[in-house]
C-alpha cells in the first residue's frame, strides 16, 4: 500500500505540473466586432466567442450616441435556412445591449440578420471547427487514460491489497508519460494550418475564423473590385462587381471591425465615416441625405479574400435632400507638418484618459488632398490609425481607459493643401476634428 500511495502521489504531482502547459496550448479565439450604419443608427454588433461548439451564441449590440431607441430583430441562419431568432431592445442611452441567446449547432458559415423593421442587414461569419493536432490528441488521451487508471488503482488497492494494484498504476504512469511527452513536444511543433486554409491539403475552401462574406475557392489572388454608386430609396447603394468576371463580389473579409469603411465628403467639406450594411451579394447600402447639391467624393476601403485591402474611389452628383452636415468638434490637435516625403506628426489632446476603442483602434485620421478645384478630385486619400498601446487582445467599447493623447504619423507624398479629420470615441460618441494643413515642397521649411 505504501508503494501504491507513493505512486499515486507522484502521478498527482506530474498531473498538476503538466496541466498548465496543456491549458496554455489551447486554441484561443476572440469576439467578432462588426460596425453597421443601419438607417439612423450607428451600431457595433459584437458576436461573442463561442466555446464549446455546438453551444449558445451571445450577441451584444452597441448603440452609439444619437442612435434612436427601438427594437431590432435578430435571426440566425445557415445554408439558407433560419435556425433561430431573438431580439434586442435599444434604449435612449448609448451603450451595450444584450440580445437573447441563439443556438449554433456546429462549425461552418453562418449568417446573422439584423432587422429594424425597415432595413435588413446581413452579417456573414464563420464558426471555426475545433481541430486538435496529433500531439494535442495524444495529450488528451494520455491524461484521460491516466485518470481512469488512477481510479482503477485505488479500487484494486482497497479490495485486494498488495502488489496487484501496481498493474493499473503502471498503466497510469505510462499514459501520463505519453501525455507529458506530447505536451513537451507541442511546445516546439509548428501550429496546424487553419481548417480549410491553403496549407490544408484536405480543404477546397478557406475558413476564416474572424468572419467572411463567403467561402471562396482557393485559386490565388483576386482581381480588383469595380464600384458603382447610385441612390435608391433614400440610401446610397454600393454595387461591387468582380473586375474579371463581372459577378457580384461576395468574398469580403472583416477588417478593422467592418466589411466596408466608407468615407463620403460633400463639396463644402465635412466627413462621414460610415459602414454600409450588406443586403445581398455585392450590394451594400447606407442611409444618406445630401445636405447640399454637388459632386461628392466616395471612398470605400475593403479587404477581399486573397486580394488584400483595396481602396475604391468614385464620385456621385447629388441634389440637396435635406440632410445636415457632419458634426465636428474643435478639440486640440498639435501638429508638426514636414515637407512632402518626410513624416508629419499629429497629436490629438483630449485631457482625460477616458477614450474608448473604435473599430479596434484608439483613433482614426482621414487625409485628402492636395485640394485643388474640388475635394472630389483630390488624388490622395489615406486612412491612418492610432493603435491601442500595450493590449494584445482587442478590447471592446466598454473599456474607456485610453488617452489623454492620441498620436498619428503620416508622410504626405505631395506638397499642397490637405484636409485632415481626426476621430476618436468618448462616451459612445465618435468625435471628429477637421483641419486644413499646408504641406511644403521637399527642401523648403515647414
Amino acid at each position: 500500500m505504501k508503494a501504491v500511495a507513493a505512486l499515486l502521489c507522484s502521478l498527482a504531482v506530474a498531473w498538476v505540473m503538466a496541466a498548465p502547459a496543456f491549458a496554455d496550448g489551447a486554441a484561443d479565439g476572440g469576439d467578432i466586432h462588426v460596425a453597421q450604419s443601419l438607417g439612423d443608427r450607428e451600431l457595433t454588433v459584437v458576436i461573442r466567442r463561442m466555446e464549446p461548439v455546438p453551444g449558445p451564441l451571445h450577441v451584444d449590440v452597441v448603440a452609439h450616441a444619437g442612435s434612436p431607441p427601438g427594437s431590432l430583430a435578430l435571426r440566425l441562419g445557415k445554408d439558407g435556412r433560419q435556425t433561430g431568432a431573438t431580439s434586442v431592445r435599444l434604449g435612449a442611452r448609448p451603450g451595450f445591449y444584450r440580445a437573447g441567446a441563439l443556438s449554433v449547432s456546429g462549425a461552418g458559415l453562418w449568417e446573422l440578420t439584423i432587422d429594424d423593421g425597415t432595413r435588413i442587414a446581413t452579417i456573414p461569419f464563420v464558426v471555426p471547427a475545433q481541430v486538435l493536432s496529433p500531439l494535442e490528441q495524444a495529450t488528451n488521451a494520455g491524461f484521460v487514460g491516466a485518470g481512469l487508471l488512477m481510479i482503477a488503482t485505488l479500487v484494486v488497492a482497497v479490495r485486494r491489497p498488495g502488489m496487484t494494484a501496481l498493474v493499473p498504476a503502471s498503466g497510469a504512469v505510462a499514459a501520463l508519460a505519453v501525455a507529458v511527452t506530447a505536451v513537451i513536444l507541442s511546445w516546439s511543433a509548428p501550429p496546424l494550418p487553419p481548417p480549410g486554409s491553403r496549407l490544408d491539403p484536405n480543404a477546397d475552401s478557406i475558413a476564416d475564423p474572424y468572419g467572411a462574406a463567403r467561402l471562396a475557392p482557393v485559386d490565388g489572388s483576386r482581381p480588383p473590385v469595380n464600384l458603382v454608386t447610385d441612390m435608391r430609396d433614400g440610401a446610397l447603394r454600393l454595387a461591387l462587381t468582380d473586375g474579371s468576371t463581372g459577378h457580384p463580389v461576395d468574398d469580403l473579409l472583416l477588417h478593422d471591425s467592418a466589411l466596408i469603411h466608407l468615407v463620403v465628403v460633400p463639396p463644402a467639406g465635412g466627413l462621414w465615416h460610415l459602414h454600409p450594411v450588406r443586403v445581398a451579394p455585392g450590394d451594400y447600402r447606407v442611409t444618406f441625405a445630401a445636405p447640399e447639391k454637388g459632386r461628392y467624393a466616395v471612398i470605400a476601403e475593403l479587404a477581399r479574400r486573397g486580394g488584400g485591402r483595396q481602396q475604391l474611389r468614385t464620385t456621385i452628383t447629388l441634389d440637396a435632400a435635406g440632410g445636415t452636415a457632419p458634426a465636428t468638434e474643435n478639440f486640440r490637435v498639435d501638429r508638426r507638418i514636414a515637407p512632402a516625403g518626410s513624416p508629419s506628426t499629429f497629436n490629438a489632446r483630449f485631457g482625460t484618459r477616458d477614450l474608448q476603442p473604435w473599430l479596434g483602434m484608439a483613433g482614426h485620421m482621414i487625409v485628402a488632398g492636395p485640394v485643388g478645384h474640388g475635394i472630389a478630385d483630390a488624388p490622395i486619400w489615406a486612412h491612418v490609425h492610432a493603435m491601442i498601446p500595450n493590449r494584445p487582445d482587442q478590447p471592446d467599447e466598454s473599456v474607456a481607459a485610453f488617452g489623454p493623447d492620441v498620436p498619428f504619423t503620416y508622410t504626405f507624398p505631395l506638397p499642397g493643401r490637405y484636409l485632415v479629420w481626426v476621430q476618436a470615441e468618448r462616451g459612445y460618441a465618435v468625435r471628429t476634428a477637421p483641419m486644413t494643413v499646408e504641406v511644403p515642397e521637399p527642401g523648403r521649411p515647414a
